[in-house]
């Protein structure tokens, strides 16, 4: 169902933004629970999820701000949100699949979260 108020769009919107603000970086499929499987390690300098700040929002939607994350060589197939810094711990809030990003060496993944309630 498509939400009809405006107002409530957003305020959902809100509330997910608000439930997580670490953006990290997987090589498979992070799962469904809240702790992500497949979730990048290594690298120098070492993996390490980025903290995004969410804008307040309008129209049922959340941008939040660029996250440059260092990323081993390895092949990215999904970005997870999670509630802390602490890598591979029970604070996965949600996950996307990307298009595949293959890093043939260390280097930088620049994340830019949106969140869309419809």
């Amino acid at each position: 169902m498509t939400i009809a108020i405006g107002a409530t769009k957003t305020s959902l919107a809100a509330t997910y933004a608000g439930l997580g603000t670490w953006i990290g970086t997987a090589t498979g499929n992070p799962g469904s629970t809240t702790t992500p499987s497949n979730e990048s390690t290594g690298g120098s300098p070492s993996y390490a999820r980025k903290q995004t700040t969410w804008s307040a929002g309008s129209a049922g939607v959340q941008n939040g701000t660029a996250v440059t994350i260092d990323v081993p060589a390895s092949t990215l197939t999904y970005i997870i949100l999670a509630s802390a810094a602490t890598t591979g711990a029970a604070n996965m809030v949600d996950n996307c699949a990307i298009t595949s990003v293959t890093m043939s060496a260390q280097g930088q993944l620049v994340v830019t979260p949106t969140f869309t309630q419809t």
